[in-house]
C-alpha cells in the first residue's frame, strides 16, 4: 500500500517535527540537569566534610539541595515543552504552605536541630542543663535530642525547647569552681576555721593551685558566720571532690570543736508587775 507523504507533510511540519524537537530538548535538559545536580551535591558534600560539619547535617542538606535542584530541572524541562510553569509553581507554593502550617512544630524542631548541629552549644558526652532537664547528651537528632539523666533515665527533648531556652553546658570548660558556703558559730574562731579549711584543701591533689582557691568571710548571717570556700578542680572531678570536701570539713570541725550552727533565734522575756 502506497502512503501519500505529501498528504501528511503539513501535519509533520506543523506538529511532529517541532514537538519532536521540544521533547528531545526537554529530555536532554532533564538528563543533563539531573547529572549536573548530582555533581553539585557531590561537590557540596565534600566541602561540608572538609568543613567538619556533622555527618547527619551533611547528608540532610545534601538531600535538600538535590531535591531543590531536581525541581528546578523539572520546571526547565516543562518550560521547554511549553507548559505554563507559573501555575505549577503556584501549586507547589500552596502545597508547601499547607504542609508548613500542618507541621509547623516539626519544622520548628527541624530548624532548631540544624542550628544545634551548626553552632554546637554542646556535643555528645557533655553534661548540660536545657529545657528544664539535666543530663548527658547521647544523640543529637534532626527533630529531638536524646539525654541520659544521672539516675540512668532516657529523656527525649524537642530541639525547639532546647534552642529556644537557656543552655548550661557544665562540660564545656576544662576546669570548674567548687562553691561552698560553710557556716560557723559566732563564738567560734574565724581564723582557726579558715586554717582548718586551708589545710584540707592543701592535702587534696585534685584541687588546682591555679587559679588559687579562695577562702573568705562571705556574710554575717542571722545564726552563723558564713565562710565562702571556692577552690578549682578539673570538670570531671567536680562532684566527688565537692562531696569529699564537705565531709572532710565537717569531720575536722567536729574534731577541733568548731560548730556548724542550726538556724536559731534569741528570745528575750520581759516580766512586768501585774
Amino acid at each position: 500500500m502506497d502512503i501519500n507523504i505529501e498528504k501528511y507533510q503539513g501535519l509533520i511540519d506543523t506538529y511532529a517535527i517541532p514537538w519532536g524537537i521540544k521533547i528531545i530538548a526537554a529530555i536532554a535538559i532533564f538528563v543533563i540537569g539531573r547529572y549536573i545536580a548530582r555533581l553539585i551535591v557531590k561537590v557540596l558534600k565534600k566541602v561540608m566534610v572538609k568543613a567538619k560539619l556533622d555527618e547527619t547535617l551533611t547528608n540532610f542538606l545534601g538531600s535538600i539541595v538535590q531535591a531543590i535542584l531536581t525541581v528546578v530541572v523539572v520546571i526547565a524541562a516543562l518550560e521547554q515543552l511549553g507548559v505554563n510553569t507559573t501555575s505549577v509553581l503556584a501549586i507547589f507554593a500552596a502545597a508547601g504552605l499547607a504542609i508548613g502550617l500542618a507541621f509547623k512544630d516539626s519544622l520548628s524542631n527541624f530548624a532548631s536541630g540544624i542550628m544545634l548541629i551548626l553552632f554546637k552549644p554542646f556535643k555528645l558526652g557533655d553534661f548540660v542543663e536545657a529545657a528544664g532537664v539535666s543530663g548527658v547528651i547521647e544523640e543529637i537528632r534532626i527533630f529531638n535530642t536524646l539525654m541520659k539523666t544521672g539516675d540512668n533515665r532516657e529523656i527525649t527533648v524537642p530541639n525547639a525547647h532546647i534552642y529556644g531556652g537557656i543552655i548550661t553546658n557544665y562540660s564545656a570548660r576544662d576546669t570548674r569552681r567548687v562553691d561552698l558556703i560553710i557556716g560557723i558559730g559566732y563564738d567560734d574562731n574565724i581564723g582557726k576555721a579558715k586554717s582548718i579549711i586551708e589545710n584540707i584543701i592543701s592535702k587534696d591533689s585534685r584541687l588546682l593551685s591555679d587559679p588559687a582557691p579562695t577562702i573568705m568571710v562571705l556574710e554575717l548571717g542571722e545564726s552563723s558566720i558564713d565562710i565562702a570556700v571556692r577552690p578549682w578542680v578539673n570538670s570531671g572531678d567536680y562532684w566527688p571532690t565537692r562531696a569529699d570536701l564537705l565531709q572532710a570539713i565537717k569531720e575536722s570541725f567536729d574534731k577541733e570543736g568548731i560548730s556548724i550552727p542550726y538556724p536559731q533565734r534569741d528570745i528575750h522575756m520581759i516580766s512586768s508587775a501585774a
